[in-house]
């Protein structure tokens, strides 16, 4: 009986413990802070503006973190808060405010994390012979009203508008900044859904323009100026150039764990100092100008 007993006492024990230390690991949340070792999966979607950022940080982030695995995907920033706000993913990335695509109620319950501050820029196929563009034919071409480049300086050449769908937060920011919130032609865009295709078919088409994160500019398009000034960092941080929007990654309540310890790893100096300027992103630390 005795040994029965100590035998039962000892298995009791060892029960206890193991309930002790699960429930501390379960306090960790998954993760860790930065620097720590994060455990667990995570992940993101949303905003294609966001994606470069949001992708080569978790590839960092992974590298140190060898229990960590983040997934990121984009989609639009509608589609990124629509899935954050219903609990599909963890962090919703978008390049604008979640009440500016979801009902108030749904846009409550989520936590904004700015992480930095992205340009954005006419841009057109390489043929085009024009450099520089004001806001007024911007507008007339977006609109509709300019449908040919000899019309702005340019070639007798047809304008081909790209365009991407309503639930893009490039495009809102776009519409908003570059646009003055005037109403782009319906029935004459073709409509990509992510920023790599849109440079894609803005580099393949002759006589295309459309509108692109600084994040995705390089030399198979030719980018714009806009009344004059270049679109880039320098220029949007002291407020010359207007068309910018703030990132965000939005979060269903607080993050805990590992959604947690990736935010403070993107906020983290490491990232905001050297990646962030790296993939053409502005750390909203070096803005001066405010919208």
């Amino acid at each position: 009986m005795m040994k029965r007993f100590s035998r039962f006492k000892t298995v009791s024990m060892i029960t206890i413990l193991a309930l002790t230390i699960s429930a501390l690991l379960a306090g960790c949340g998954g993760g860790s802070t930065t620097g720590g070792e994060g455990t667990g999966s995570i992940t993101l979607s949303g905003s294609s503006a966001l994606l470069p950022l949001a992708d080569n940080a978790a590839k960092e982030y992974m590298a140190k973190n060898k229990d960590a695995k983040i997934s990121v995907q984009a989609g639009g920033s509608g589609t990124g808060l629509t899935q954050v706000s219903q609990g599909a993913v963890n962090i919703g990335n978008s390049d604008v405010f979640a009440e500016e695509k979801l009902s108030l109620e749904e846009a409550k319950g989520l936590v904004d994390h700015k992480v930095c501050v992205v340009g954005i820029a006419a841009v057109v196929n390489p043929k085009v012979k024009v450099d520089d563009i004001t806001k007024k034919q911007l507008i007339d071409i977006f609109t509709g009203k300019i449908t040919n480049w000899k019309d702005v300086g340019g070639d007798d050449m047809k304008i081909v508008l790209i365009n991407r769908p309503s639930s893009s937060g490039t495009r809102a920011t776009f519409k908003k900044y570059a646009l003055d919130g005037a109403d782009e032609a319906e029935g004459q865009a073709l409509k990509e859904d992510q920023s790599g295709t849109v440079r894609k078919t803005v580099a393949d088409t002759e006589g295309a323009i459309g509108y692109l994160a600084f994040s995705y500019l390089d030399d198979t398009i030719k980018t714009l100026k806009l009344d004059g000034i270049e679109a880039n960092s320098d220029n949007v941080a002291n407020g010359t150039y207007p068309v910018w929007a703030e990132e965000h990654m939005y979060t269903k309540g607080e993050p805990t764990g590992l959604t947690k310890a990736y935010i403070e790893y993107v906020l983290s100096e490491e990232v905001q100092k050297n990646i962030v300027p790296k993939l053409k992103f502005i750390p909203i630390t070096d803005m001066k100008a405010t919208h």
